[in-house]
């Protein structure tokens, strides 16, 4: 059942509309009767109304429920069905509120509410989730104590807070800390735990445990010890413990998410908890480490302190993936994780925000919340924390930050209330960095500079492009960190934060002895496109010598992008020059084996073309695609004496252990390997694939085999292999389509999901194809526009089943204006083919409007 008749227009919510709920909730009582297909759902609510409520009526939202009885004060009520919920009369005085619901967890595809995986019930209720559950005041502000009785045959029953009771066929649960129905959780299955526990700095023991399937038991000891280093890291840079006797973290097989903080009870999809070395990669084990932090995080930074309303997301979510970011820079490589971070924001927000869904961190309307866990409430809303830090230095961040948990602690809030901590902490006034939040789009930031008698100025002159809704945009407050270098790679001034808060702005450095070369923007000091002419020697002479690691980094990326583009654009050949630099750099072991291999890794062919575009040029997906390989294969050659002794060189002995150092020495041999099989006929990686004992080593060489097109067997044997484990099967689906030529990308995708072990309804299998099949730039957007009918051929037959992963794939087609009139046309038509589909989900309707209608 989807949510909005066939070309209706769906509602459209209003920040400018906020009203309170005109009821406090004083307390919660839920109890389940659990059946897969008649879960019966009690709930006790107790009512007092807000003498000062600007709306007195008694509204409780309820999707796709099936109500039984209602009661006020033990009395039978007549409840009127409105659409999204119902109403009723109600005292003017406390009361309490009693319904009986039915709900059918086996028949929800849609994997939001109470569900089924594989025989386990289990709930996803954010955003608007708890709708499908009982008839509730569904929103973010209302916040309450909830008591969870759990009635079933099932082994294990778990809601969030403390058990309080247990029996034959029963489990009670309470949570003492007030919260929104988005943080509720039930779980109920056969699982097992693994066991672990942490004593707080106050001297409190919390039990954990980590519930996975009977077989999941060996791949919970690595999530188990991230838990433990989120829970001390929290204490000991932001002073926050633990307030509960236990933390429960369960892996689930079909999630539409990466994980979900609910109070006390954290559920995984579990691709993001499940990890060993047979089975994972070092990409999965950094991964799943930074998101058991995040969500161990939100515990203050979301459940403690949760936001008003869904307008104000990035509240909770930009701050903790700030602070997720700020441990695993402290877990790992600090200036590594910055620049992966900054590759990935360029790779997914910055597109967002030069497209057709552009929107601010916080938007002022919405259709669908679901569409807005985006990459810019997300990376940009901690983009926008990072500045924010970086303005008011250390200390008075830590401090308003002391300010915020005690001021707000229980409370829902608002960006108004997390910026006036900082003006109460510090003095400063923040009205002008509060566009950051209602900004959108990415401020473009022009640099021109002139030199003479010893005065060096740097002028910058910032503005941001007109996205929908927002033709015009006010200058912004920008964090701009530059160093200065002189002639002979010397750091002549250190890094100083020069602040940009009007369209035009110059800065003076007095005293030198000679023109400097400027380091700008270090350490990717704010999320905007600098734009200065500049030469390729410069951007080697800062390649060799920055002393700011990002800039290095940049410098290097930049000039990659140059010699690409040349090819495309100019037929040039691979620049010498460069060629001979990252020579260099690649042979010299006192750098870190993870910053080279950054430096080795290309820019993106979407990258590629997002930059031709932005220069006035079509891209030719095709053109970029074959500059790419030309390059890749000069390089390898160029590097070919060098190739064995820094594959030998770069090989990990002894056990795999998934830390820092080992996964940067991987991620260099790895490249080393993909390089040296172009040469050698894939002879080094049969035999590593042959002779690995860990899955970052085996999935490497088969990487390598099958982008040289010699992985057939491996491939095979890779399958037969791994076929019983599902994440292990979703790196093999994934990477069939991600090393198929443009020609064939299409078709071997449409193969794929005609597979026995292809489901369109788990999501993990479903964007292991299909994300595949969009990040492949060439062939997805190949002439035959094949890679366009299919996506859309799935999206379609999944948003009845899963609008929520179906509304986010469409993302895929967001960049479709940057192409030439054929596949502009070719995109055109199957986003018009998705949205005339009969009974499309709101979630759907929404993202493919806002891309049309760009």
């Amino acid at each position: 059942m989807n949510d909005a008749a066939p070309n209706a227009a769906p509602q459209t919510f209003y920040l400018k509309d906020y009203k309170p709920f005109g009821y406090e909730v004083e307390s919660v009582k839920l109890t389940f009767q659990l059946s897969p297909n008649a879960t019966k759902v009690h709930s006790a609510i107790r009512f007092t109304p807000k003498a000062d409520a600007e709306d007195n009526r008694f509204f409780l939202h309820g999707e796709q429920l099936s109500l039984i009885s209602a009661k006020i004060d033990g009395t039978p009520v007549t409840a009127r069905l409105v659409e999204g919920g119902l109403e009723c009369d109600v005292p003017r005085t406390s009361f309490l509120w009693e319904a009986e619901v039915e709900i059918d967890p086996a028949a929800n595809t849609a994997l939001e509410g109470l569900y089924m995986s594989n025989g386990m019930y289990c709930t996803q209720c954010e955003a608007e989730g708890f709708r499908k559950i009982t008839y509730y005041p569904d929103r973010p502000d209302v916040m309450s104590t909830f008591t969870v009785r759990i009635e079933g045959d099932e082994p294990v029953m778990l809601s969030n807070g403390n058990p309080t009771g247990a029996g034959e066929g029963w489990a009670e649960w309470h949570d003492p800390w007030p919260k929104p129905a988005y943080l509720f959780a039930l779980v109920a299955g056969d699982l097992v735990n693994h066991p672990g526990s942490f004593t707080t700095k106050s001297g409190k023991d919390v039990e954990l445990n980590i519930w996975v399937r009977p077989g999941d038991e060996g791949k919970c000891a690595f999530g188990m010890e991230a838990l433990k280093k989120s829970m001390k890291w929290d204490e000991d840079v932001y002073g926050l413990e633990y307030d509960l006797d236990l933390f429960n973290i369960v892996a689930v097989d079909d999630f539409n998410m990466g994980a979900m903080e609910n109070k006390g009870l954290n559920i995984f999809n579990s691709s993001c908890v499940l990890a060993s070395p047979e089975t994972s990669t070092d990409a999965n084990f950094e991964r799943i480490e930074a998101i058991i932090a995040h969500e161990y995080f939100h515990n203050w930074t979301g459940n403690r302190i949760t936001c008003r309303d869904w307008f104000q997301l990035c509240l909770k979510e930009g701050l903790t993936v700030f602070r997720d970011a700020q441990f695993t820079a402290d877990m790992r490589s600090e200036p590594v994780k910055r620049i992966e971070d900054v590759i990935a924001l360029r790779a997914r927000q910055f597109p967002e925000d030069g497209g057709p869904l552009a929107h601010p961190p916080r938007p002022e309307e919405f259709q669908e919340i679901n569409n807005f866990y985006t990459a810019t409430v997300y990376e940009k809303g901690a983009e926008v924390i990072g500045m924010l830090k970086r303005l008011v230095g250390d200390d008075n961040y830590y401090k308003a930050l002391n300010l915020y948990f005690e001021r707000h602690d229980g409370q829902a809030c608002t960006i108004e209330d997390w910026l006036k901590v900082f003006e109460d902490a510090t003095g400063r006034d923040l009205s002008q960095f509060k566009l950051w939040y209602s900004q959108a789009g990415t401020p473009r930031v022009k640099v021109t500079e002139d030199y003479a008698d010893g005065t060096y100025t740097l002028t910058f002159e910032q503005s941001t492009p007109p996205t929908p809704g927002q033709p015009e945009k006010a200058p912004r407050v920008i964090p701009m960190a530059v160093g200065l270098l002189s002639p002979n790679g010397d750091e002549v001034r250190a890094t100083e934060v020069l602040e940009l808060t009007e369209a035009k702005q110059s800065f003076t450095f007095e005293g030198l002895a000679s023109k400097p070369v400027p380091s700008i923007l270090r350490e990717f000091s704010a999320p905007v496109i600098l734009e200065r002419e500049t030469t390729n020697s410069e951007r080697a002479f800062l390649l060799a010598h920055d002393t700011d690691p990002f800039n290095r980094w940049e410098a290097g990326n930049a000039l990659a992008k140059e010699v690409r583009v040349a090819m495309v654009l100019d037929g040039a050949a691979p620049d010498a020059a460069y060629l001979d630099a990252l020579e260099k750099l690649v042979r010299d072991d006192e750098q870190d084996p993870a910053f080279r291999a950054l430096v080795l890794s290309p820019p993106s062919q979407s990258d590629i073309a997002q930059t031709l575009h932005e220069r006035g040029h079509t891209p030719d997906p095709q053109k970029i695609y074959d500059a790419a390989e030309t390059f890749t294969q000069t390089l390898a050659q160029q590097l070919e004496t060098s190739l064995p002794r820094l594959y030998a060189a770069t090989t990990v002995e002894g056990p795999y252990v998934p830390d820092a150092d080992g996964a940067g020495k991987r991620a260099l041999n790895s490249r080393i390997l993909s390089l040296l099989t172009r040469l050698d006929g894939g002879e080094q990686a049969a035999r590593q694939y042959a002779s690995a004992d860990n899955m970052t080593q085996q999935y490497a060489a088969l990487a390598a085999l099958m982008k040289a097109e010699k992985g057939e067997t491996q491939s095979q044997a890779f399958f037969e292999q791994w076929q019983d484990d599902r994440l292990v099967m979703d790196k093999w689906f994934a990477l069939q389509i991600a090393c198929a030529a443009p020609e064939t990308t299409a078709a071997t995708a449409k193969e794929l999901t005609q597979h026995p072990l292809f489901s369109m309804k788990n999501p993990n299998r479903f964007r292991a194809v299909m994300g595949a099949l969009a990040g492949n730039h060439a062939g997805f957007h190949h002439a035959s526009g094949a890679g366009y009918q299919l996506l859309a051929e799935n999206l379609i037959a999944l948003d009845s089943v899963n609008p929520q992963t179906t509304a986010r794939m469409c993302a895929a087609f967001q960049t479709w204006k940057r192409y030439d009139s054929k596949r502009q046309a070719q995109i055109q038509a199957e986003l018009e083919r998705i949205l005339a589909t009969r009974d499309l989900s709101r979630d759907t309707h929404e993202m493919v409007s806002r891309m049309l209608s760009a």
